[in-house]
């Protein structure tokens, strides 16, 4: 049996942004529909995602105004264009993420999202359960930012 590859199915919008983004502007692009999550690039390396459940996670955390640094999911799970859609789902439900940046020869290539293999998968093969703590902010005085953004 021949299997899909993430290459073969569209990718999600991939907006990117910068570490030093202010999440004002994170929360911006995060509200457009079309956009189910942000791709955190550094140096052409995807450094981090940052998503909705991020910047909830931030305003019922603290009051401050970090910048994406702060508050981007990091280390990034990533998958490859020629990995097939259940590979890519199994890496999903390990990692605990709904959203995968597909990086190929060390560049980014697109976003793919759970609601984007759903088509695809068994509704058991894309259950993801969220496995880590609940997000923790330093304060803006440990990371060197600045408030008021």
């Amino acid at each position: 049996m021949i299997e899909t590859t993430v290459e073969s199915v569209g990718l999600c919008p991939s907006v990117t942004i910068a570490p030093d983004t202010s999440v004002t502007e994170a929360a911006r692009q995060l509200r457009r529909t079309d956009v189910p999550a942000l791709v955190v690039i550094e140096s052409d390396a995807v450094v981090g995602v940052v998503s909705e459940s991020d910047l909830v996670a931030m305003v019922a955390e603290t009051d401050e105004r970090p910048t994406v640094r702060a508050l981007m999911s990091t280390p990034v799970t990533t998958t490859t264009p020629s990995a097939t859609l259940s590979e890519a789902a199994e890496t999903m439900r390990a990692s605990g993420v709904k959203h995968l940046p597909v990086v190929s020869d060390g560049r980014f290539r697109g976003l793919l999202s759970a609601r984007a293999l759903a088509p695809y998968l068994p509704r058991h093969r894309l259950e993801i359960e969220w496995r880590d703590e609940p997000m923790r902010l330093e304060s803006a005085d440990d990371l060197g930012v600045t408030s008021g953004d």
